[in-house]
């Protein structure tokens, strides 16, 4: 009897260890890949693209929101990853190009408004209009000097797929240096806290043709929105591509991870107010340095707001 009970413990044992090996084998990952360069780990981010952890808000407990919109600019240094590498290559992409690879994909784009910044996800752009929205023209930013070929992306008409022109692509991307985000700031008083999310995501292109003619400078900003694009959408897609190391070829960070930890800078353009207007839309009227000014106040009032609920 005690010979039966002490078989069972030793295979109770061994099972126990077999099962932790098994478990071991199947969970740790190789540094390197067979031919001994770094592994890059794109079925683990294809996996993780269907897992997308998104918090949920109850509608009751959002007692304070507020809407802004923001320039991303990547000329700034804290950006940059954004903008390289200029071309792709195997291991990374640009967020544009990311972007471009998704629509290509069937990611939805929709129109802008033409009166307002704000974005509608109600009506989408496709087919040969889609192609148009990310004209270039290098020799004469002025027109069109043969439309089909200076589309960054190309329709075809016949099989209902697009496309990347890689060749404009090159000349393109060089001056694509900026992208607009609508985003909505909320206190939750459930969790207790301030929270931010980016509702929308805009490319903007000031070199687009149908923007060359105009001097007002927020009707100019506005034309340099090609499209909006949901940033919930588009997520799918950026968690599955790592950015480009910056100092620290080992810290791999995807794009999600760069946007939902806000590790990058931005300026105000402005928020939603009772007049529907941007702080550029006083250009005409008043000084840089009010704007400025007017941009402190709005961000001052923002980190204010949560520190004024409490009390110490």
């Amino acid at each position: 009897m005690h010979m039966k009970r002490y078989s069972i413990f030793i295979f109770m044992v061994l099972g126990l260890a077999f099962s932790t090996v098994k478990a071991q084998d199947q969970f740790p990952r190789a540094f390197f890949n067979d031919k001994g360069g770094v592994r890059l780990e794109t079925q683990e981010l294809d996996q993780l693209s269907d897992t997308i952890v998104r918090l949920f808000h109850r509608s009751d407990d959002v007692v304070w929101s507020r809407i802004v919109y923001r320039v991303i600019d990547m000329r700034y240094k804290q950006n940059f990853q954004l903008y390289f590498p200029v071309r792709p290559n195997e291991e990374y992409r640009s967020l544009f190009r990311v972007m471009l690879d998704a629509i290509c994909d069937g990611l939805p784009v929709y129109r802008k408004n033409a009166r307002e910044i704000k974005p509608s996800f109600s009506e989408t752009i496709c087919c040969q209009e889609l192609a148009r929205v990310f004209a270039y023209d290098p020799q004469d930013p002025t027109g069109y000097v043969n439309p089909e070929e200076d589309y960054l992306i190309t329709y075809d008409t016949l099989a209902g797929t697009y496309s990347v022109n890689d060749y404009r692509y090159n000349a393109y991307v060089k001056n694509q240096i900026k992208f607009l985000i609508q985003e909505i700031v909320f206190f939750d008083k459930h969790m207790s806290r301030l929270f931010t999310k980016i509702i929308a995501i805009a490319p903007m292109y000031a070199l687009h043709p149908d923007n060359m003619a105009t001097s007002n400078s927020m009707d100019y900003f506005r034309n340099s929105v090609l499209c909006w694009i949901s940033f919930d959408e588009l997520r799918p897609y950026l968690v599955r591509q790592y950015m480009m190391p910056l100092n620290n070829d080992t810290h791999r960070v995807t794009f999600d991870e760069f946007f939902i930890k806000k590790s990058y800078t931005s300026y105000l353009l402005g928020d939603s107010n009772v007049f529907g207007r941007m702080l550029l839309d006083e250009n005409a009227t008043v000084s840089e340095e009010d704007i400025k000014r007017e941009q402190e106040r709005i961000e001052r009032e923002l980190l204010d707001f949560e520190q004024d609920l409490w009390e110490y």
